[in-house]
Protein backbone atom coordinates (compact mmCIF):
# COMPACT_ATOMS: atom_id res chain seq x y z
CA UNK A 1 0.00 0.00 0.00
CA UNK A 2 1.21 3.39 -0.68
CA UNK A 3 1.82 6.00 1.83
CA UNK A 4 1.18 9.61 1.54
CA UNK A 5 4.27 11.87 3.74
CA UNK A 6 2.33 15.16 4.55
CA UNK A 7 4.93 17.06 4.65
CA UNK A 8 6.09 16.80 0.96
CA UNK A 9 3.63 17.06 -1.65
CA UNK A 10 1.04 13.97 -2.44
CA UNK A 11 -0.15 14.26 -6.32
CA UNK A 12 -3.03 11.97 -8.07
CA UNK A 13 -3.09 12.22 -11.56
CA UNK A 14 -6.27 11.32 -13.54
CA UNK A 15 -5.92 10.57 -17.33
CA UNK A 16 -9.00 9.58 -19.81
CA UNK A 17 -9.68 9.78 -23.40
CA UNK A 18 -11.68 12.65 -23.74
CA UNK A 19 -11.20 14.10 -20.38
CA UNK A 20 -12.78 17.30 -19.04
CA UNK A 21 -12.67 17.44 -15.64
CA UNK A 22 -12.52 14.83 -12.55
CA UNK A 23 -13.93 14.88 -8.82
CA UNK A 24 -12.05 13.44 -6.20
CA UNK A 25 -13.55 12.37 -2.94
CA UNK A 26 -11.17 12.05 -0.30
CA UNK A 27 -11.60 10.32 2.72
CA UNK A 28 -9.44 11.38 6.14
CA UNK A 29 -10.38 8.91 9.35
CA UNK A 30 -8.75 6.34 11.99
CA UNK A 31 -9.67 3.16 13.17
CA UNK A 32 -10.38 0.38 11.27
CA UNK A 33 -9.59 0.50 7.36
CA UNK A 34 -12.15 0.46 5.06
CA UNK A 35 -16.01 0.76 4.98
CA UNK A 36 -15.68 -0.50 8.95
CA UNK A 37 -14.29 3.24 10.15
CA UNK A 38 -14.56 5.18 7.01
CA UNK A 39 -16.99 7.85 7.17
CA UNK A 40 -19.93 7.68 5.08
CA UNK A 41 -19.24 11.77 3.55
CA UNK A 42 -16.09 12.64 1.81
CA UNK A 43 -14.22 14.49 4.25
CA UNK A 44 -13.06 16.70 1.33
CA UNK A 45 -13.99 17.01 -2.18
CA UNK A 46 -12.50 18.56 -4.78
CA UNK A 47 -13.09 19.31 -8.55
CA UNK A 48 -10.29 20.10 -11.84
CA UNK A 49 -11.13 21.02 -14.95
CA UNK A 50 -8.66 18.09 -17.38
CA UNK A 51 -6.12 20.04 -19.13
CA UNK A 52 -4.58 17.54 -22.48
CA UNK A 53 -6.79 14.95 -21.02
CA UNK A 54 -5.09 15.00 -17.95
CA UNK A 55 -6.14 15.86 -14.15
CA UNK A 56 -3.77 16.53 -11.18
CA UNK A 57 -4.66 16.97 -7.54
CA UNK A 58 -2.39 17.49 -4.54
CA UNK A 59 -4.17 16.16 -1.27
CA UNK A 60 -0.93 16.67 1.66
CA UNK A 61 -1.70 19.49 2.65
CA UNK A 62 -5.53 18.81 3.39
CA UNK A 63 -4.37 15.40 5.29
CA UNK A 64 -1.67 17.53 7.49
CA UNK A 65 -4.37 19.54 8.77
CA UNK A 66 -5.66 16.00 10.80
CA UNK A 67 -2.34 15.21 12.21
CA UNK A 68 -2.11 15.99 16.01
CA UNK A 69 1.64 15.55 17.25
CA UNK A 70 2.29 14.66 21.05
CA UNK A 71 4.71 13.44 23.20
CA UNK A 72 4.39 12.98 26.71
CA UNK A 73 7.15 10.97 27.39
CA UNK A 74 5.50 7.48 26.54
CA UNK A 75 6.44 6.30 22.46
CA UNK A 76 2.51 6.15 20.39
CA UNK A 77 2.12 7.38 16.79
CA UNK A 78 -1.00 7.12 14.84
CA UNK A 79 -1.29 7.18 11.31
CA UNK A 80 -4.47 8.95 9.16
CA UNK A 81 -6.02 6.25 6.70
CA UNK A 82 -6.48 8.36 3.64
CA UNK A 83 -9.25 6.33 1.03
CA UNK A 84 -10.34 8.58 -2.18
CA UNK A 85 -12.30 7.87 -5.35
CA UNK A 86 -12.52 9.35 -8.44
CA UNK A 87 -15.68 10.54 -10.82
CA UNK A 88 -14.36 11.20 -14.30
CA UNK A 89 -16.96 13.09 -17.15
CA UNK A 90 -16.24 12.93 -20.19
CA UNK A 91 -17.61 15.08 -23.33
CA UNK A 92 -19.84 16.73 -20.18
CA UNK A 93 -21.11 13.55 -19.20
CA UNK A 94 -20.16 12.76 -15.99
CA UNK A 95 -19.22 8.80 -15.17
CA UNK A 96 -20.01 6.23 -11.99
CA UNK A 97 -17.19 6.50 -9.07
CA UNK A 98 -14.04 4.60 -9.38
CA UNK A 99 -13.30 1.96 -6.64
CA UNK A 100 -11.42 3.36 -3.81
CA UNK A 101 -7.54 3.62 -3.74
CA UNK A 102 -6.44 3.46 -0.08
CA UNK A 103 -3.25 5.39 1.19
CA UNK A 104 -1.56 5.00 4.67
CA UNK A 105 -0.88 9.03 6.19
CA UNK A 106 2.23 9.66 7.61
CA UNK A 107 3.62 13.23 9.30
CA UNK A 108 6.66 12.95 7.28
CA UNK A 109 8.66 14.21 3.83
CA UNK A 110 10.85 13.27 1.38
CA UNK A 111 13.85 15.15 0.31
CA UNK A 112 14.07 17.02 -3.01
CA UNK A 113 16.42 14.11 -4.60
CA UNK A 114 13.69 11.63 -3.82
CA UNK A 115 11.02 12.74 -6.39
CA UNK A 116 7.40 13.36 -6.36
CA UNK A 117 5.19 11.18 -4.03
CA UNK A 118 8.24 10.32 -1.59
CA UNK A 119 7.47 6.81 0.14
CA UNK A 120 9.78 6.47 2.65
CA UNK A 121 9.57 2.63 2.46
CA UNK A 122 11.54 0.50 4.65
CA UNK A 123 10.55 -1.52 7.99
CA UNK A 124 13.08 0.61 10.10
CA UNK A 125 11.72 4.12 10.38
CA UNK A 126 15.29 6.12 10.98
CA UNK A 127 18.01 6.84 8.69
CA UNK A 128 20.87 5.87 11.23
CA UNK A 129 22.12 2.23 11.59
CA UNK A 130 24.31 3.46 14.25
CA UNK A 131 22.51 3.97 17.22
CA UNK A 132 24.52 6.24 20.13
CA UNK A 133 22.79 6.17 23.68
CA UNK A 134 23.14 6.67 27.35
CA UNK A 135 24.67 3.61 29.15
CA UNK A 136 21.98 1.83 31.10
CA UNK A 137 18.84 4.08 28.78
CA UNK A 138 16.84 1.72 26.69
CA UNK A 139 17.19 1.90 23.21
CA UNK A 140 13.62 2.87 21.60
CA UNK A 141 13.45 2.54 17.18
CA UNK A 142 10.57 3.05 15.16
CA UNK A 143 8.89 -0.07 12.92
CA UNK A 144 6.48 -0.03 10.26
CA UNK A 145 4.65 -3.35 11.33
CA UNK A 146 3.14 -3.97 7.79
CA UNK A 147 6.90 -4.88 6.74
CA UNK A 148 8.56 -5.83 9.98
CA UNK A 149 8.26 -9.33 11.77
CA UNK A 150 10.99 -9.16 14.56
CA UNK A 151 13.52 -6.98 16.76
CA UNK A 152 15.78 -8.77 18.62
CA UNK A 153 18.71 -6.98 20.65
CA UNK A 154 22.25 -9.12 20.97
CA UNK A 155 25.26 -8.86 23.26
CA UNK A 156 28.59 -10.10 21.87
CA UNK A 157 26.42 -11.92 20.00
CA UNK A 158 23.97 -13.83 21.88
CA UNK A 159 20.36 -12.76 22.24
CA UNK A 160 19.46 -11.04 25.57
CA UNK A 161 15.76 -9.87 23.95
CA UNK A 162 13.62 -10.21 21.14
CA UNK A 163 10.04 -8.86 20.07
CA UNK A 164 7.74 -10.29 17.34
CA UNK A 165 6.31 -7.78 15.76
CA UNK A 166 2.77 -8.31 13.99
CA UNK A 167 0.77 -6.56 11.39
CA UNK A 168 -2.94 -4.85 12.11
CA UNK A 169 -5.53 -2.96 10.43
CA UNK A 170 -6.00 -0.40 13.19
CA UNK A 171 -4.29 3.28 12.27
CA UNK A 172 -3.03 3.29 16.10
CA UNK A 173 -1.01 0.02 15.22
CA UNK A 174 0.75 0.31 12.07
CA UNK A 175 3.84 2.33 14.37
CA UNK A 176 5.18 -0.12 17.04
CA UNK A 177 8.53 1.68 19.17
CA UNK A 178 10.72 -1.75 20.46
CA UNK A 179 12.58 -0.84 23.82
CA UNK A 180 14.84 -3.18 25.51
CA UNK A 181 12.81 -1.12 28.73
CA UNK A 182 10.16 -0.02 29.50
CA UNK A 183 8.42 3.15 27.29
CA UNK A 184 8.79 5.92 28.96
CA UNK A 185 11.84 5.42 31.33
CA UNK A 186 15.12 6.16 31.40
CA UNK A 187 15.86 5.21 34.60
CA UNK A 188 16.30 2.97 37.02
CA UNK A 189 14.08 4.66 38.84
CA UNK A 190 11.43 5.17 36.50
CA UNK A 191 11.62 1.62 35.27
CA UNK A 192 11.19 0.03 39.44
CA UNK A 193 8.13 2.50 39.93
CA UNK A 194 6.65 1.98 36.38
CA UNK A 195 7.13 -1.69 37.08
CA UNK A 196 4.92 -1.33 40.21
CA UNK A 197 7.53 -1.26 42.33
CA UNK A 198 8.94 1.23 45.51
CA UNK A 199 12.32 2.52 44.91
CA UNK A 200 14.04 3.15 47.95
CA UNK A 201 17.32 5.47 47.14
CA UNK A 202 20.73 4.31 49.49
CA UNK A 203 24.63 4.59 48.44
CA UNK A 204 24.72 0.86 48.22
CA UNK A 205 21.88 0.64 45.39
CA UNK A 206 23.78 3.65 43.51
CA UNK A 207 26.94 1.60 43.81
CA UNK A 208 25.04 -1.74 42.09
CA UNK A 209 23.35 0.63 39.76
CA UNK A 210 26.55 1.51 38.52
CA UNK A 211 28.29 -1.59 38.58
CA UNK A 212 25.86 -3.28 36.19
CA UNK A 213 23.44 -2.22 33.26
CA UNK A 214 20.19 -3.73 33.10
CA UNK A 215 20.57 -3.05 29.44
CA UNK A 216 23.66 -4.29 28.30
CA UNK A 217 23.58 -4.80 24.53
CA UNK A 218 25.33 -4.15 21.47
CA UNK A 219 23.61 -4.75 18.40
CA UNK A 220 19.92 -4.76 17.44
CA UNK A 221 18.71 -6.84 13.96
CA UNK A 222 15.31 -5.69 12.40
CA UNK A 223 14.09 -8.00 10.58
CA UNK A 224 11.76 -7.25 7.76
CA UNK A 225 10.01 -8.40 4.69
CA UNK A 226 12.69 -7.24 2.58
CA UNK A 227 15.84 -8.33 4.60
CA UNK A 228 17.49 -7.78 8.29
CA UNK A 229 18.64 -4.53 9.00
CA UNK A 230 21.99 -4.49 11.73
CA UNK A 231 22.10 -1.76 13.92
CA UNK A 232 24.99 -1.16 15.66
CA UNK A 233 24.72 0.18 19.13
CA UNK A 234 27.11 2.70 21.36
CA UNK A 235 25.97 3.70 24.99
CA UNK A 236 28.59 5.95 26.55
CA UNK A 237 28.56 6.83 30.45
CA UNK A 238 28.72 10.62 31.35
CA UNK A 239 29.86 11.56 34.67
CA UNK A 240 30.64 15.36 34.74
CA UNK A 241 27.62 16.72 32.89
CA UNK A 242 23.96 16.04 32.70
CA UNK A 243 22.95 14.15 29.83
CA UNK A 244 19.62 15.36 28.03
CA UNK A 245 17.67 13.42 25.81
CA UNK A 246 15.76 15.28 23.34
CA UNK A 247 12.82 13.50 21.21
CA UNK A 248 11.81 14.74 17.42
CA UNK A 249 9.28 13.62 15.11
CA UNK A 250 12.06 12.55 11.86
CA UNK A 251 11.25 12.29 8.20
CA UNK A 252 9.79 8.82 8.55
CA UNK A 253 7.03 10.90 10.74
CA UNK A 254 7.67 8.98 13.61
CA UNK A 255 9.28 9.98 17.30
CA UNK A 256 13.47 9.57 17.25
CA UNK A 257 16.01 10.24 20.31
CA UNK A 258 19.25 12.22 20.24
CA UNK A 259 21.25 11.60 23.41
CA UNK A 260 23.62 15.49 24.14
CA UNK A 261 26.20 14.53 26.45
CA UNK A 262 28.39 17.38 27.19
CA UNK A 263 28.32 20.95 28.68
CA UNK A 264 24.67 22.63 28.52
CA UNK A 265 24.04 26.15 29.59
CA UNK A 266 20.88 27.58 30.41
CA UNK A 267 19.72 31.79 29.76
CA UNK A 268 17.06 33.58 30.09
CA UNK A 269 15.07 36.46 27.81
CA UNK A 270 12.22 38.90 28.84
CA UNK A 271 10.10 40.73 26.96
CA UNK A 272 8.21 43.61 28.74
CA UNK A 273 5.21 45.76 27.50
CA UNK A 274 5.38 48.89 29.38
CA UNK A 275 3.14 52.41 29.89
CA UNK A 276 3.96 55.75 30.60
CA UNK A 277 1.53 56.72 33.65
CA UNK A 278 0.30 59.69 35.91
CA UNK A 279 1.84 60.08 39.01
CA UNK A 280 0.75 63.49 39.89
CA UNK A 281 -1.51 64.11 42.32
CA UNK A 282 -1.67 67.64 43.59
CA UNK A 283 0.46 69.06 41.85
CA UNK A 284 3.08 67.10 43.39
CA UNK A 285 4.01 63.36 42.88
CA UNK A 286 5.92 60.38 45.01
CA UNK A 287 9.50 60.00 43.86
CA UNK A 288 8.96 56.24 44.58
CA UNK A 289 6.22 55.57 42.18
CA UNK A 290 6.88 53.81 38.87
CA UNK A 291 6.52 56.70 36.05
CA UNK A 292 7.35 54.01 33.47
CA UNK A 293 4.43 51.39 34.53
CA UNK A 294 5.38 47.75 33.81
CA UNK A 295 2.11 46.35 31.67
CA UNK A 296 3.16 42.84 31.42
CA UNK A 297 6.48 40.92 31.58
CA UNK A 298 7.07 36.97 30.72
CA UNK A 299 10.02 35.29 29.75
CA UNK A 300 11.88 32.66 27.75
CA UNK A 301 14.36 29.90 28.78
CA UNK A 302 17.18 28.93 26.19
CA UNK A 303 19.57 25.66 26.47
CA UNK A 304 22.41 25.55 24.50
CA UNK A 305 23.20 21.94 24.05
CA UNK A 306 26.81 20.20 23.17
CA UNK A 307 26.49 16.75 21.91
CA UNK A 308 29.69 15.05 22.88
CA UNK A 309 31.75 12.98 20.20
CA UNK A 310 29.10 10.99 17.92
CA UNK A 311 29.97 8.95 14.46
CA UNK A 312 29.57 10.70 11.15
CA UNK A 313 26.52 8.35 10.31
CA UNK A 314 24.53 10.85 12.69
CA UNK A 315 24.48 13.54 10.20
CA UNK A 316 21.31 12.42 8.86
CA UNK A 317 19.76 12.40 11.92
CA UNK A 318 20.75 16.18 13.03
CA UNK A 319 19.26 17.50 9.45
CA UNK A 320 16.67 15.87 10.37
CA UNK A 321 16.28 17.25 14.10
CA UNK A 322 16.74 20.22 12.72
CA UNK A 323 13.93 20.08 9.97
CA UNK A 324 11.55 18.91 12.61
CA UNK A 325 8.47 20.43 13.59
CA UNK A 326 8.26 18.93 16.68
CA UNK A 327 10.52 18.41 19.42
CA UNK A 328 11.22 17.41 23.13
CA UNK A 329 13.43 17.28 26.02
CA UNK A 330 13.51 15.36 28.84
CA UNK A 331 14.47 17.72 32.16
CA UNK A 332 13.44 16.80 35.59
CA UNK A 333 11.76 13.84 35.37
CA UNK A 334 9.26 15.56 32.69
CA UNK A 335 8.80 15.86 28.98
CA UNK A 336 8.52 19.28 27.88
CA UNK A 337 8.27 20.73 24.47
CA UNK A 338 11.17 23.01 22.80
CA UNK A 339 11.73 24.03 19.32
CA UNK A 340 15.10 24.49 17.97
CA UNK A 341 16.11 27.82 17.23
CA UNK A 342 19.60 27.20 15.86
CA UNK A 343 19.13 28.07 11.71
CA UNK A 344 21.98 26.57 10.61
CA UNK A 345 23.81 23.27 10.79
CA UNK A 346 27.16 23.02 9.01
CA UNK A 347 27.75 19.14 8.72
CA UNK A 348 30.54 17.48 10.03
CA UNK A 349 33.01 15.28 8.91
CA UNK A 350 35.84 12.90 10.70
CA UNK A 351 38.25 13.96 7.60
CA UNK A 352 37.75 17.61 7.97
CA UNK A 353 37.34 17.79 12.31
CA UNK A 354 38.82 14.69 13.49
CA UNK A 355 35.95 14.43 16.17
CA UNK A 356 32.63 15.52 15.75
CA UNK A 357 30.18 17.81 18.09
CA UNK A 358 27.18 19.51 17.62
CA UNK A 359 26.31 22.56 19.59
CA UNK A 360 22.43 23.08 19.33
CA UNK A 361 20.58 26.32 20.65
CA UNK A 362 16.58 25.29 21.61
CA UNK A 363 14.16 27.58 23.82
CA UNK A 364 11.27 26.06 25.56
CA UNK A 365 7.66 26.22 23.79
CA UNK A 366 6.28 28.36 26.28
CA UNK A 367 6.33 31.42 28.87
CA UNK A 368 8.22 30.81 31.98
CA UNK A 369 5.15 32.54 33.90
CA UNK A 370 2.27 30.82 33.45
CA UNK A 371 -0.33 32.35 30.85
CA UNK A 372 -2.34 29.74 29.97
CA UNK A 373 -5.91 30.71 29.96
Amino acid sequence: MSKINARSPFYISVTADNLTSCKLELFIYTGTQGSTSRPTTATYTLRSFAIDEVCVFEISELVRDYFTNSFDGDYATDILWVDYRTTNTIQNSEGSASSFTQLKGFYGYGFFEDGSNPQNNTGLLQSNTTIVKLDDAPATIAVDTSTTTQVTYELNGQQVYTKAVSSSTNSNAQIEYVTSGVNGSDEFEDRVIQDGGVFEGSDCLSEFSKEYTLFDFDTIYVDTTSGVTKLTVKSESECKFTPYKVTFINKFGVLQDIWFFKRTNEALTTKTEKFKRNIISNATYNISNHQDKTLTKNGKEKLTLNTGYYPEAYNDVFKEMQLSEDCWIEINSQTLPIQVTSSSLAYKTQLNDKIINYTIEVEFAFDTINNVR
